[in-house]
């Protein structure tokens, strides 16, 4: 299976998670940004659970015009690919300037997730 992650990455999600298993209120930036280049999917994911770090929380949004707030398997994303062929990729280039509600908050008004 191919990581999207970098260690880095996956400490700072596992790290949001916590802070949720734990029960405290918050409002993080996305951490990693994940998108299909042939499908115009993208993921803004905030932390992974930490009892089952195959899953990830953030802004999921498939492309479809419906971007949603949930959960997804990293294993899934891992292996999706575009009608294309390509994999899901991690956008080197991402820097987060928003919590995730803000961007949710965004993409419902476009219908689609803009960073």
């Amino acid at each position: 299976m191919v990581d999207l992650l970098t260690d880095e990455q996956r400490a700072l999600l596992l790290a949001n998670g916590r802070i949720t298993a734990e029960g405290q209120d918050h409002d993080p930036f996305p951490v990693v940004k994940l998108f299909t280049p042939d499908a115009g999917a993208t993921w803004l994911l905030t932390e992974i659970n930490p009892d089952e770090p195959d899953i990830a929380f953030g802004l999921c949004d498939l492309g479809s015009g419906h971007p949603e707030i949930g959960h997804v398997r990293l294993s899934d994303l891992a292996g999706m690919r575009g009608p294309l062929k390509q994999p899901v990729e991690l956008d080197p280039h991402f820097r987060p300037d928003r919590p995730l509600s803000r961007y949710y908050e965004l993409a419902l008004a476009r219908g689609y997730v803009q960073t």
